[in-house]
């Protein structure tokens, strides 16, 4: 009997996978409830996945760019799923900002259910099986890839557009310091996605644009960090980022946290959310309001938290 009991277990296990090759189940997940968005409206949703950072920027026409996606775990891969379907992207591109397993172990699961036409990887490329499953899933869809670094520039039919500020393209070392930083611009409203990015780092590029606050500009593309609106804090938060300088320079009215509740590191840091307190910012934190949607519109912007929990 025991021997029977095990096949059979091996036999179930077998047609569940199967079953899910043939239909995979987050296919079969439905779609979240969302508010609709109305015309000539971007948002920006930031994403409940625990100790982990999930962005995604729906843009007026329909189209959305995944800025990284979460640690990979099965609960959270199939929230992003399921918080995707309810966008129903006219196409979607997906940014990794670094190859930490917090930001890209979920990127492969997204890549592979919604075929974005683009990938953009971190100029430095990470040695972990979630990274090698995120280019396997790229390459398999056929979706092109590309590496950010500083002056590249997402833009939009819409006239929304992004403009990475950081890395440099050459002598990168450290992975978090690496993290793509990028800037976006809608209807007189801007907000930076941070990553991972250190203090250093924040000082480094705080200090550039104090020598010319033109230095950031691609082209046609203006980017004005002393007009920052709303900041998507670095690092959850730690300790190790959001520098006083930094802060003083973008000065933002808002700044979201992306962190996990009771995680293990403190996120978000006592000293990080009394530096943004100082810089003027009202903080809003996925650990304690959920997923949290931003919409910007003609009459600026609005920050809502949306629990899809």
């Amino acid at each position: 009997m025991r021997i029977l009991r095990i096949a059979l277990s091996a036999l179930i296990v077998l047609a569940l996978a199967l079953f899910n090759a043939i239909i995979p189940f987050g296919s079969l997940l439905p779609a979240y409830a969302l508010p609709a968005r109305q015309e000539g409206e971007l948002r920006i949703h930031v994403l409940s996945v625990g100790q982990g950072d999930c962005s995604l920027v729906e843009f007026p026409n329909g189209e959305v760019l995944v800025i990284d996606g979460g640690d990979g775990s099965w609960d959270t891969g199939n929230k992003i799923d399921r918080y995707i379907k309810a966008l129903a992207p006219t196409s979607l591109s997906v940014v990794a900002t670094h190859a930490d397993s917090d930001h890209v172990g979920g990127l492969a699961k997204i890549i592979s259910d919604f075929a974005p036409k683009r990938v953009y990887l971190p100029v430095l490329a990470g040695s972990t099986a979630s990274y090698r499953a995120l280019l396997a899933s790229a390459a398999q869809v056929g979706a092109e890839q590309t590496t950010l670094t500083r002056y590249d520039v997402i833009e939009n039919a819409s006239g929304a557009y992004l403009v990475c500020i950081s890395p440099y393209s050459q002598g990168e070392e450290e992975e978090n310091e690496a993290s793509c930083v990028l800037y976006l611009h809608y209807m007189g409203v801007s907000a930076l996605f941070t990553g991972d990015v250190n203090t250093a780092r924040e000082a480094r590029l705080a200090r550039e644009y104090a020598l010319d606050p033109t230095l950031f500009d691609s082209g046609k593309f203006a980017v004005r960090l002393a007009e920052t609106d709303i900041l998507k804090v670095s690092h959850h938060g730690a300790k190790d980022a959001s520098a006083r300088e930094f802060l003083t320079l973008l000065s933002p009215e808002t700044a979201i946290v992306s962190c996990g509740a009771g995680n293990s590191y403190s996120h978000p840091a006592g000293e990080t959310l009394s530096r943004l307190n100082e810089a003027g910012a009202r903080v809003y934190r996925t650990d304690e309001l959920g997923s949290i949607i931003i919409t910007i519109g003609q009459d600026g912007y609005a920050v809502r938290p949306h629990i899809t929990e």
